[in-house]
Formats: C-alpha cells, sequence, structure tokens
C-alpha cells in the first residue's frame, strides 16, 4: 500500500468520539475504537469482534472476523509493530479473515474444524497451550482453554488490566452449545468454574466475540449464572427451556435455549453429555 493512499485513508476513516471510546476508523465493513491506551475493539458490520492489543515490542489481534477486505492493511494504520495473530476458535466468524496473515495461533484441539464450512488456511500455524504467556512488551496476554463451545475454545488474559478476551468461550449473552463436534455440559461447566475462579482472583472484566450485541465487558456475576445453567443442564434439569429457532449447518436440528439471570445457553437436548 502506498503512503500517499494510507495517508488520504487514514484522514477519511480516522474521526469521532463515541460514549464509550474514541473512534478511530470506520468503513462499510468496520469500525474501530480506541477504549485503552493499547487496546482497540474491531467490530464488524454483521457483528463480530477483533480486538487489537499493542504491547511495548509488539501487537496481538484477537480473531479475523469475517466480511473485512484488507485486513491486514487496516491493522496496519493502527499499529505498525509486528503481529501476533491468535484466533480464540475456528468457527468462521472468527477465524474467517486468517488468509490475510501469514501466521496465526490457535490451540490444537479445534484443528479438526479447519477446512470446514469456510475456514481454509495455508500459511504457518503455531499451536498455543493452556497457561502459555504471549510477551508484547509490557503486556503479556496468557493463554487458558475453556472447551465447551468448541473443544479448542481459548480466552485470552491480560492480567495488568484485568481484561479478558473471550471470543465465543462464554457467549455475548447466549453460548452456543447444540454444535459439533460436541462438548460435554460438564465438560462447560467446569470451563465456567475456571473462569469464575479467575475473576476473583484479578480478571474483571470479560470482552466477548460479539460485542456490539452487549456494547459492555461481562462481570462475574454472568459467569455464575453461566456456571449455574450448564450445571444444572449437565443434570438433566433445562429450567424453562424453549424451542431455538436459529438452526445451523453443524448445529443440531432442534435446538432449545435456557436462561439464568443474565446468561442464556443453546443446547441440543438429545446431546448433552
Amino acid at each position: 500500500m502506498k503512503p500517499i493512499f494510507l495517508i488520504a485513508l487514514m484522514l477519511a476513516c480516522f474521526a469521532g468520539i463515541s460514549s464509550s471510546g474514541q473512534e478511530v476508523f470506520r468503513n462499510n465493513e468496520l469500525t474501530i475504537t480506541k477504549f485503552e491506551k493499547n487496546m482497540w475493539v474491531m467490530e464488524t458490520s454483521d457483528h463480530t469482534t477483533m480486538y487489537l492489543i499493542e504491547g511495548t515490542q509488539k501487537a496481538m489481534l484477537i480473531d479475523t472476523g469475517t466480511k473485512t477486505e484488507k485486513l491486514d492493511s487496516i491493522v496496519k494504520l493502527i499499529t505498525a509493530k509486528p503481529l501476533c495473530v491468535v484466533v480464540t476458535h475456528l468457527h468462521p466468524d472468527h477465524a474467517g479473515n486468517v488468509r490475510f496473515f501469514d501466521e496465526i495461533h490457535y490451540h490444537p484441539a479445534d484443528t479438526l474444524l479447519l477446512g470446514r464450512k469456510g475456514v481454509s488456511y495455508g500459511g504457518k500455524v503455531n499451536f498455543v497451550a493452556d497457561g502459555q504467556k504471549i510477551d508484547l512488551g509490557e503486556t503479556v496476554l496468557e493463554v487458558r482453554l475453556m472447551p465447551g463451545h468448541t473443544p479448542g475454545s481459548i480466552v485470552l488474559l491480560d492480567w495488568k488490566t484485568g481484561n479478558c478476551y473471550s471470543g465465543d468461550a462464554f457467549g455475548s449473552g447466549q453460548v452456543w452449545m447444540q454444535l459439533q463436534p460436541h462438548v460435554s455440559m460438564a465438560t462447560y461447566a467446569e470451563s465456567c468454574r475456571k473462569m469464575e475462579a479467575l475473576m476473583e482472583n484479578g480478571i474483571s472484566g470479560i470482552y466477548c466475540g460479539h460485542y456490539p450485541y452487549v456494547k459492555k465487558a461481562f462481570d462475574k456475576a454472568y459467569i455464575t449464572d453461566m456456571r449455574i445453567l450448564a450445571g444444572e443442564l449437565s443434570k438433566g434439569v433445562a429450567p424453562e427451556a424453549k424451542p431455538y429457532s436459529v438452526k445451523v449447518p453443524i448445529g443440531a436440528q432442534n435446538p432449545m435455549i435456557t436462561t439464568n439471570g443474565s446468561a442464556s445457553i443453546v443446547f441440543d437436548p438429545e446431546n448433552i453429555n
């Protein structure tokens, strides 16, 4: 991309102050808002979310979203630092634009999703592990495995700020557990317990994978509601479950949805544990 074009694009797209941060980029597909000194929220037109975190030496792009052409060039408008791309899970709304990057990171348990329903990748893959720390220079992100939504769903923890970047591990008000490959509800309930413990020890806010729907970071009460609900479902209890109208190719034919407080779970009544 030529420098003159970059300057023109920056002048055309960098503008505005939102109620929750400074809007720094907008086009028909993507809006980028600076929330903190080194953190940007990137919202796509179809309501998926990426997060950009910058350290003193490197930057990290969390997820690659959908419907965003030239995503690599857009990220370079925000930061010139070497980029580490981490995908929280391999569903197409979170990994749809991996093609723009020569190298990505994800958990190996999600490898069986690669090549399914629009996600394919020919670049270099680096597997991350539970507990792994990625140092960006004065900003460190810790990987935690949280299986449920997918077998290899991960969250990324910034202990310095108290932020967690969760992809779809705990949903965006509701979490989809009706999908294939199936992960048991008991396993998901344990992931909720682990996240609840993290929020008792320094993590204060969860930035989810579909931020436009909620416009906030979730607190511990949300995870507690989710943990209780997942635990009930794992024991065969589905309080006031109702048919769920949204059907997806890798999901159950007759999914149900149930709610506890601020949290909802979509599930397959024929395949819970």
